[in-house]
């Protein structure tokens, strides 16, 4: 059977609170996939995520890009699979390594000196940029959105 695999998302900030909780119950989803090399041997940051993950009922998984890939395809029916990650260019390894991402979001990307803002959170260099131009001449519908009840932009906000 396919895999569940309900959203991707960009967030600087992981799992937090109100976006952890508001996308994880708007999407139905029942199992969080935190992707991030550092954050996989870290476990305090583990440890907060995974309060974030409990209080809103849904299991969480922390890997590695390389452990994503390897793993991702054999996540069983019943898992109902969303993706978070700090960065397109680590959306752009998962496509790379086959993972099936259809969907990505991106809702947070904080602000620096070579950074253009695109939406109110979202601040983007000329390399993510190309990045996430990359994931959608994929197929990957993109949009931007911070939480569910706000409107969303398509691909077209880049310019």
């Amino acid at each position: 059977m396919a895999l569940n695999l309900l959203l991707t998302r960009v967030d600087n900030r992981l799992i937090h609170g109100q976006v952890g909780i508001t996308w994880t119950s708007s999407l139905g989803a029942n199992l969080l996939v935190v992707v991030d090399d550092e954050v996989a041997s870290d476990s305090l940051q583990k440890q907060l995520m995974t309060m974030t993950a409990e209080s809103s009922g849904v299991g969480i998984r922390f890997f590695t890009v390389d452990k994503t890939i390897e793993v991702i395809n054999k996540a069983s029916d019943s898992q109902k699979i969303f993706i978070v990650c700090k960065a397109p260019s680590v959306v752009k390894r998962l496509i790379d390594g086959g993972v099936p991402i259809t969907k990505l979001n991106i809702g947070n990307m904080h602000p620096s000196e070579s950074k253009r803002q695109i939406t109110k959170k979202v601040y983007v260099s000329e390399q993510e940029e190309e990045e996430i131009r990359y994931i959608a001449s994929k197929g990957v519908e993109v949009f931007f959105q911070e939480v569910p009840e706000e409107p969303s932009y398509g691909i077209s906000i880049l310019g």
